[in-house]
């Protein structure tokens, strides 16, 4: 079985991508993935120079990946233009991937995708999970985390779907407001649920 995994920004999606790991569940990382398919020399890294031209670059090639962030982060179309470059790749890629932990044996395999609802890629999974916090939690974190101002923060929070929309369109909910011990507990009930529901299938 493929599950996606989402939340919203900050709100602690890496901390139960960590817990899964730890419990030898195979997560595949969209974020990850997506930084590799824009190294120097990938087709991805040369279409993004091709449009956003030389000034995105540091000294030594690589994407300057902050000044990349303020440019889509403040313009619509290029924030598209980019994800249209980008995500085909990843996709391939992550489902490369997860064929690979399928016929491993793997009987659950996780797919770590943070606009999973946003891009509308809930065909590639066979059901959804959701990393949850309210959005004041979100924006506080975010903003603590990524030594952001209330603008900055808010244009992140923007560029993704409300979380309690997400809360609502997913299949599992995983509620990270409390302590950790209180999200490995989660963790465990939804793997034990997946198998039992993998076995019943």
């Amino acid at each position: 079985m493929i599950l996606g995994l989402t939340g919203g920004i900050a709100s602690g999606k890496s901390t139960v991508t960590a817990m899964l790991r730890a419990r030898g569940i195979t997560v595949i990382d969209a974020d990850q993935i997506a930084r590799e398919v824009v190294e120097p020399g990938m087709s991805a890294y040369e279409a993004i120079v091709a449009h956003f031209g030389q000034e995105i670059l540091k000294p030594d090639g690589q994407i300057d990946r902050k000044q990349l962030a303020e440019i889509i982060f403040a313009n619509q179309a290029e924030r598209q233009v980019l994800n249209s470059i980008v995500h085909p790749e990843v996709r391939r890629v992550m489902r490369q991937q997860a064929e690979q932990a399928e016929e491993a044996g793997e009987d659950i395999v996780f797919m770590d995708i943070p606009l999973l609802f946003e891009s509308k890629l809930q065909h590639m999974v066979d059901k959804t999970v959701v990393v949850y916090v309210p959005v004041e939690k979100q924006r506080q974190r975010l903003m603590e985390r990524d030594e952001l101002d209330d603008r900055q923060a808010e244009q992140r929070l923007q560029a993704q779907f409300p979380i309690q929309q997400k809360k609502e369109l997913a299949d599992y909910v995983i509620d990270n407001e409390g302590t950790r011990e209180e999200t490995e507990a989660q963790v465990d009930q939804l793997i034990a649920r997946l198998r039992a529901d993998a076995e019943l299938a």
